[in-house]
C-alpha cells in the first residue's frame, strides 16, 4: 500500500516507521513547506497535520479521489462540509479524533456506563484529560467524543471547560510535559465515587490504529469511522 503522510511532526514519524514494518511504502511527506506533489501516486493518505491544515488537506484529498484517513482534531465545525463533500465526490473517509485501538474500546465502555448511570442522578459526572504542553486544540478531539456520549444519554445539554452550570458537563483541561495522553471519568456522589480511564503510553497506538484504518478503508466508498473499522456495531452496545 502507498502511503501520503499529510502532517510529518512526531506522530508522522510514527506512523511512517510503523507503515513501513508492515510492508508499506511512503509516496509523500507533507509538512507545511511542500506541495501535494507525490500524492496522485497514493493509495491512501494519512492526515495527522494540525487543525489549520486539516481541512485543506482532506479537500484535496477527496477531491482527487484519494481515500483519507484523519486523526486530525479542532476542525470539526467544518466536518459535515468534509462529509458532504465525500458524497459529492463518491469518496472514501474516516474521521477519528483518536486512533487508538483501545480508547475505541473505552469509547465504548463511556456510552455503555453512560447509559447504565443515567437513572441516577445523585453522581455529578466530569471529565478529565491530560496531554503533552504541544497539543494545539482544547479540550482534546477524545475528552469532546466521550463528553458527547455523556450529553447522549444524561441531563447534561453542553459541556464547558470552566465554571460549569448544573446543564453542563465539566471537562478538566490539563497540560503536562511528554503526557501523550490520559482520559478519566468520574461519577461522584456523597458516597462514593466511580470511575474509568484511559492512558496511553507512547503514540504507537494512535499510528497503527490509523494504519489499520487507512488498511481498512481500501475499496470502499462512503463516509466511516473505527467504530466500522473495529467492526463495534450497534448490537454491540
Amino acid at each position: 500500500m502507498k502511503i501520503a503522510l499529510l502532517g510529518y511532526g512526531k506522530m508522522g514519524k510514527v506512523i511512517e516507521r510503523i507503515a513501513l514494518e508492515r510492508g508499506h511504502e511512503i509516496v509523500l511527506r507533507k509538512s507545511s513547506s511542500n506541495t501535494y506533489s507525490g500524492l496522485e501516486h497514493a493509495d491512501v493518505a494519512i492526515d495527522f497535520s494540525v487543525p489549520d491544515a486539516a481541512l485543506a488537506n482532506i479537500t484535496q484529498c477527496l477531491s482527487t479521489g484519494i481515500p483519507i484517513v484523519s486523526g486530525t482534531t479542532g476542525w470539526l465545525d467544518d466536518y459535515p462540509k468534509m462529509v458532504s463533500l465525500c458524497n459529492e465526490k463518491n469518496g472514501s473517509f474516516i474521521y477519528g479524533s483518536n486512533f487508538s485501538l483501545g480508547v475505541n474500546l473505552f469509547f465504548e465502555l463511556n456510552d455503555y456506563l453512560a447509559r447504565m448511570m443515567s437513572k441516577f442522578d445523585q453522581y455529578r459526572i466530569s471529565v478529565e484529560e491530560i496531554h503533552h504542553t504541544q497539543k494545539l486544540d482544547k479540550p482534546s478531539g477524545t475528552a469532546i467524543s466521550l463528553a458527547n456520549a455523556i450529553i447522549n444519554h444524561t441531563q447534561y445539554n453542553e459541556w464547558s471547560i470552566e465554571n460549569p452550570t448544573q446543564e453542563e458537563l465539566f471537562i478538566d483541561v490539563k497540560r503536562i510535559d511528554s503526557v501523550p495522553g490520559t482520559h478519566s471519568i468520574a461519577y461522584a456522589s456523597d458516597v462514593d465515587t466511580i470511575e474509568i480511564k484511559h492512558t496511553a503510553h507512547n503514540r504507537e497506538g494512535f499510528a497503527l490504529g490509523s494504519i489499520i484504518a487507512a488498511e481498512w478503508i481500501l475499496g470502499k466508498k462512503g463516509v466511516f469511522s473505527m467504530r466500522d473499522v473495529l467492526e463495534l456495531t450497534t448490537d454491540n452496545r
